[in-house]
């Protein structure tokens, strides 16, 4: 994983064999802004908004929910519900992520690969994002 700082905040790479992914993230006040993209086409394809909340099922754990708007025919949708929900509940703020990944023919295992280089990599979001926050 590659991780670059600067004004416009912190950009993220993975850097595994294929189907990588980059990211940008940076704090808007006290709520967190991120891009994920990859593939041939980048683009965006869909975006989610994750507010902080206490967990239904044990209040004493931090949860989020979020609300998913994706384009026809796209799939980025898990994605960011999952990408924004884990980043509001760990940061504990309001969080927005947008997200467009293409490949051609894509198949089950560069499905796998491109799911676990996204939770990869925002995991790493969370960590660098919190120590961003307390600086």
């Amino acid at each position: 994983m590659r991780v670059r700082k600067n004004q416009d905040g912190v950009h993220f790479a993975t850097d595994e064999d294929c189907y990588n992914l980059r990211a940008s993230a940076r704090w808007i006040g006290g709520d967190l802004l991120v891009a994920i993209w990859g593939g041939a086409r980048p683009h965006i394809g869909a975006v989610a908004l994750a507010q902080p909340r206490p967990s239904l099922k044990d209040s004493g754990i931090m949860s989020a929910t979020a609300s998913v708007i994706c384009v026809v025919g796209h799939k980025e949708d898990d994605l960011v519900k999952e990408a924004s929900e884990f980043l509001a509940a760990a940061l504990k703020t309001r969080v927005v992520v947008t997200a467009g990944i293409h490949w051609d023919n894509l198949d089950e295992k560069g499905i796998r690969a491109v799911k676990q280089n996204s939770q990869a990599l925002v995991k790493r979001i969370a960590e660098e994002m919190k120590e961003a926050a307390t600086c």
